[in-house]
């Protein structure tokens, strides 16, 4: 079992920057990622990271504003977002999957509870 914690969510103007993190009681090989969910929306990917930290890969709407990075002797992992846009507006949920790919597609096998996100214009 590994539980996730995230942190970091709030209210922000559009343009502005949040960053997001997610604490996890374990970290072990998990390839770790972001996931958002906005109201009346399904849940969409955002991004990932290999356990290694060496790969990393975003959904086309956050590329090249968002950054996601972990830090493994903390059991962390971040979100850096920046250029906040409204449609970005939404609950964040950290995940944790056997591999980036399995993450990306059938989603995580551990979730965290999520952290709202709301960017005003």
């Amino acid at each position: 079992q590994v539980q996730l914690v995230e942190s970091g969510g709030g209210l922000v103007q559009a343009g502005g920057s949040l960053r997001l993190s997610c604490a996890a009681s374990t970290f072990s090989t998990y390839a770790m990622g972001w996931f958002r969910q906005a109201p009346g929306k399904e849940r969409e990917f955002v991004a990932v990271i290999r356990w290694s930290g060496g790969s990393t890969y975003y959904a086309d709407s956050v590329k090249g504003r968002f950054t996601i990075s972990r830090d493994n002797a903390k059991n962390t992992v971040y979100l850096q977002m920046n250029s906040l846009k409204p449609e970005d507006t939404a609950v964040y949920y950290c995940a944790a999957g056997r591999s980036v790919l399995t993450l990306r597609v059938e989603g995580g096998d551990y979730w965290g509870q999520g952290t709202q996100v709301t960017v005003s214009s």
